[in-house]
């Protein structure tokens, strides 16, 4: 890896993000939506950072999927990435960079959520911990997306529906038993309870499991179709 040609990509896609408001908002819609929320909803009985964690479980499952998914198609899609490789810029420094910036961005919106919701603390690293472990699950899943789409729409097709089991799930999952019973086993349902008891208990031994599980099965899933996608 040279950090060099990793920097170089991370000011590309900087200025790229700036230009490309479907993806920039994704970074900012959450998080600006679950502070807006939480001072200007006021529900009796609603625990005190309910917005905070129903939205930062959301974010978790929609923002890194879909921008990874969305960077690696359209650069796919103008031959931007062909031109890359050809220039001396290795696969894997490329989709190194890309997602160690996409990761970033994302703990940004993490952090806005976490002090948005008083957390300090052990419960501040409960919360941060738990919001990278399923910002990497997600921005897995979007790389496997990027990479196996040959442009933008067909990674959108693919995108969206994962997007919304991911996103949706821990939110639906308080309001109905049986498909809390079935999205226990999602990573951004073990997200969301973990964001609940930051700072509160300790980290549940079955919840980083299955978040565990759920980012090797992401890593395999990333790795077949990497090698399939001819990159190199």
């Amino acid at each position: 890896m040279r950090l060099r040609i990793i920097g170089a990509i991370w000011k590309k896609q900087w200025k790229d993000t700036l230009k490309n408001k479907a993806v920039f908002i994704q970074f900012i819609m959450l998080p600006a939506l679950g502070v807006f929320m939480k001072h200007m909803v006021s529900v009796e009985g609603l625990p005190p950072n309910y917005f905070i964690t129903m939205f930062a479980a959301m974010y978790v499952g929609m923002a890194p999927m879909v921008s990874m998914a969305s960077i690696l198609a359209e650069e796919k899609e103008k031959h931007t990435l062909r031109m890359l490789l050809m220039s001396n810029v290795k696969a894997g420094e490329y989709l190194f960079g890309v997602g160690a910036y996409v990761f970033l961005l994302c703990m940004a919106g993490a952090a806005v959520f976490a002090f948005a919701g008083g957390y300090t603390g052990a419960g501040l690293a409960q919360f941060l911990g738990a919001m990278a472990a399923g910002v990497a699950a997600s921005l897995l899943i979007g790389a496997a997306i990027g990479t196996w789409s040959r442009n933008e729409m067909a990674a959108n097709s693919l995108t969206v529906p994962l997007m919304l089991v991911c996103s949706f799930l821990p939110m639906l999952s308080m309001f109905n038993e049986k498909i809390a019973s079935a999205a226990r086993f999602v990573y951004s349902c073990q997200v969301q309870t973990m964001l609940k008891t930051a700072g509160a208990e300790g980290i549940d031994p079955f919840g980083a499991a299955v978040i565990a599980v759920n980012i090797l099965c992401a890593i395999v899933i990333f790795r077949f179709v990497y090698r399939r996608s001819r990159l190199d």
